[in-house]
């Protein structure tokens, strides 16, 4: 079978046994350093890649993508509903009441933020009816005063369905007997667990108990939108907003997801950036590497390379063969690490659920970060960055030692041979 002469001695090369031990360590070294640089890059960009598809998902899954609260307090919001569903960029709008306060059960005490919601319109901004663990969002009945908690949260306050928790208001009632906060007694009809921080800090009721616990003399205190592209946000809302004045009169405004999450967020896609412009020093190390191995290999095979002129080899094809072997040593880790690292992209969240089953060590804590796993989403753009990133640079690598051995002039290569 015909092999071109620059490709058979170039392989030839690469495979052989040399008998500088040193210089096979080295060209060792520099395709395991691709084969690590790939795999740790692709095994941590889906990591990060996960954890951005987790935020977007899960806490602004819980958390609105936008705002719209009025200054003039309007008796009914239900025009206002009816006039944003109406925008094409909307997925869903519905009414809430926030607040703040504190938790008691069996003498555990715990802070919470309180969202007064709609049972049935909740589902068209939030994802929290997919994620019930206990019960049904749909309990919460006008007049009943239920509270459905998160998973944390009621272990904390070691509360099940069916249970009593009271509930303390921020605020004061003025008695005969004297000054004592608000209390309130609630049934526990429902947990949730979405696996992120809101799980230990939000509780639910009835927009109607809130707004009578709050003693507001309005429906609702604003809406809640959903955006199909939550990147909308920004714009849309003050849209919106501006929209509703003309139309309804009053004076509104908006608030979105970028004022309350956008740091973490924007922090995320830094690190990502940043991580992995670091972790591709690795790669460029192991090209230098390279670098190193060529260059000794062409000092080994300075006779060679003379004879090779001699029988009337060209420098064009003295360049091709050693751009042959070090494009082998970089194709080759390259591979490799694609391999490796898409094998460990893919199974990483398995085998660190694994690993802190085995050693009862919970890496991920939602107490600290706003998941309570370690996610990964492997991404085909990405291992595409990153090999033809490593490809490059390793045939950049072999620029130096080829153009450096063309010029080997054989009767100087051979006058001690």
């Amino acid at each position: 079978m015909y092999h071109p002469l620059t490709l058979f001695i170039g392989r030839r090369y690469a495979s052989a046994k040399r008998s500088n031990h040193f210089i096979s360590f080295i060209s060792r070294t520099s395709m395991i350093g691709l084969t690590l640089g790939v795999l740790v890059l692709i095994t941590v960009m889906s990591v990060m890649n996960g954890f951005d598809q987790e935020l977007r998902q899960r806490v602004l899954g819980m958390v609105p993508h936008a705002v719209v609260k009025s200054l003039s307090a309007p008796g009914s919001w239900d025009p206002v509903l009816d006039r944003v569903r109406e925008d094409p960029n909307i997925e869903g709008a519905a009414p809430f009441i926030h607040g703040q306060g504190m938790v008691t059960a069996a003498g555990n005490v715990h802070g919470v933020f309180l969202n007064g919601i709609d049972p049935e319109q909740e589902k068209q901004v939030s994802i929290v009816h997919k994620h019930m663990v206990e019960g049904q969002i749909e309990d919460l009945k006008a007049g009943e005063f239920g509270i459905v908690l998160g998973e944390i949260l009621a272990g904390y306050l070691r509360a099940r369905v069916g249970d009593k928790v009271t509930l303390v208001l921020p605020e004061a009632s003025v008695t005969p007997a004297g000054v004592f906060p608000r209390l309130k007694r609630f049934t526990v009809v429902g947990i949730f667990a979405v696996g992120a921080e809101v799980d230990s800090t939000l509780a639910m009721l009835h927009i109607e108990d809130a707004a009578k616990l709050k003693r507001l003399k309005v429906p609702a205190e604003g809406i809640r939108l959903r955006f199909h592209d939550l990147f909308d946000a920004p714009v849309y809302s003050w849209k919106i907003v501006s929209d509703l004045e003309s139309e309804l009169g009053g004076q509104f405004f908006a608030s979105d997801w970028t004022r309350t999450h956008g740091n973490l967020f924007q922090a995320i896609r830094m690190e990502k950036t940043l991580v992995g412009l670091l972790l591709m020093l690795i790669i460029a190390v192991a090209a230098f590497n390279i670098v190193s191995t060529l260059v000794m290999v062409v000092t080994d095979k300075k006779a060679d390379i003379a004879i090779l002129r001699t029988m009337g080899a060209t420098r064009g094809q003295i360049v091709r063969i050693f751009m042959i072997q070090g494009a082998l040593i970089g194709v080759t880790g390259t591979f490799l690490g694609a391999v490796l690292g898409v094998l460990l992209a893919i199974y990483i969240p398995d085998l660190i659920a694994g690993f802190e089953k085995l050693t009862n060590v919970q890496f991920l804590s939602s107490d600290v970060y706003f998941i309570s796993y370690l996610p990964s989403q492997l991404q085909i753009m990405d291992v595409v960055v990153i090999c033809s990133t490593t490809l490059v640079l390793s045939f950049l690598a072999t620029l130096y030692p080829a153009l450096r051995a063309s010029r080997i002039e054989p009767a100087e290569a051979l006058r001690y041979e």
